[in-house]
């Protein structure tokens, strides 16, 4: 997988946590020298003026050789200057010095996997990430200890860090970035992997049908879906995504009429080996409603809630043919458990107001309406919680002269 760098500037905060002795050596020191590069040092680290800083701790180095904590401020002050190959040495003096200071051994393997060292590394981030009780140091160490398995190779367990740092924080952009690169280049090498053990699977194949259909490389992903199925032609999942590209090739400019056809045929294929497949007829429905075959249409979308019951769109589509069939009262009942299910659903409040007009409640109309319109005006539309397996079916929308003769 693909190495990147998390190293940067150490905040204030995470720096004192690093400095691992009271916040002024020689403070006591009888000797004038001492004091003065002592106070100066402390000085230019508080202000991270680094270059200062590590001239006066060089110099104190050369006063007081067997300080173990001159060593490791050092340490500290060439990780912030990313000179990793000058703290290394006198980290390791320091811990040679006093083998109990604490952080100096986590922030060593930090400095070691900058420069590459992972395998000398692994051990102390290791420690950091799974023991530290401090949440800047864990989270430094994790970062690097991602890292230092990626370069080693040991994918699997560079995930592993992963997925636990995102458990800790659910909301650090830089921990979800890593993540997510981690995550991805994880998947490509496994389906590289299998490419190569398995070429001619129905795996490989399936694999690659859904690669080339999420790439939009619609040719491709059909040829790759009629390979599995030459050899598994009963397996579940495959009629419907020939249904799903079909679909999404039939809105495309100067599509072939028959595309909608075919799609639904594949539909149909779907349900006759899985029944259960609550998205293919789902989507089934989907066609024989733009088609105004109610019946057909009302049929599968009560089929696909019946297996999945809280399956939203499947509701809200209902919802619609019991509209257009004057059953505006068993739409209610739909609409009000699509909004449980996702109170922002703007297309469930409008059919909700259609249905509440219909039925003669003026109050419950203007209800419907006006959140509606709230959520119509929003200026961004977050991420609905909830509701359809795996995103994988047509979203339900409005007409939209419907929605511009009704809302005004």
């Amino acid at each position: 997988m693909e190495l990147f760098s998390v190293v940067r500037i150490l905040s204030r905060a995470a720096v004192l946590k690093l400095l691992l002795v009271v916040p002024c050596l020689f403070a006591q020191t009888s000797d004038a020298v001492l004091r003065r590069y002592s106070q100066d040092g402390e000085k230019a680290l508080a202000e991270h003026r680094y270059s200062d800083a590590e001239q006066a701790y060089e110099r104190l180095r050369q006063l007081a050789p067997s300080t173990a904590e001159v060593y490791a401020r050092l340490g500290v002050i060439y990780f912030q200057e990313r000179k990793f190959e000058r703290a290394v040495p006198v980290l390791q003096q320091a811990l040679k010095l006093k083998p109990t200071l604490p952080n100096a051994d986590i922030l060593l393997a930090m400095s070691l996997s900058e420069l590459g060292r992972y395998s000398e590394s692994v051990r102390d981030l290791e420690k950091g990430f799974r023991k530290s009780t401090d949440d800047t140091i864990r989270r430094m160490a994790g970062l690097q200890l991602e890292r230092a398995y990626t370069g080693l190779h040991q994918d699997s367990k560079a995930v592993e860090v992963a997925l636990e740092l995102t458990r800790l924080y659910p909301d650090d952009p830089e921990i979800l970035y890593h993540g997510g690169r981690l995550f991805g280049n994880f998947a490509w090498l496994t389906m590289q992997k299998l490419a190569q053990v398995a070429p001619s699977s129905v795996w490989r194949h399936q694999a690659a049908g859904e690669a080339y259909e999420s790439q939009e490389n619609y040719d491709a992903a059909i040829s790759e879906y009629q390979q599995v199925l030459a050899q598994d032609p009963r397996r579940p999942g495959i009629h419907y995504r020939l249904g799903r590209v079909l679909l999404a090739r039939s809105q495309q400019p100067n599509a072939a009429a028959d595309l909608l056809e075919q799609a639904l045929q594949e539909f149909e294929r779907e349900l006759e080996t899985d029944p259960s497949n609550a998205n293919a007829a789902y989507e089934a429905a989907e066609i024989h409603h733009k088609s105004a075959q109610f019946d057909q249409a009302r049929e599968l979308f009560e089929a696909a809630i019946r297996y999945y019951p809280d399956f939203e769109e499947a509701r809200v589509g209902l919802a619609a043919v019991l509209i257009l069939t004057d059953h505006n009262d068993l739409a209610l009942q739909h609409l009000r458990r699509a909004i449980a299910l996702n109170p922002l659903d703007e297309v469930a409040w409008f059919r909700l107001y259609q249905a509440e007009r219909a039925l003669g409640d003026g109050a419950e109309a203007q209800t419907a309406l006006l959140e509606f319109r709230r959520l119509r005006e929003r200026e961004t539309q977050p991420e609905t919680p909830g509701g359809t397996p795996l995103r994988e079916v047509t979203k339900q929308k409005l007409d939209g002269k419907a929605t511009a003769d009704s809302a005004r």
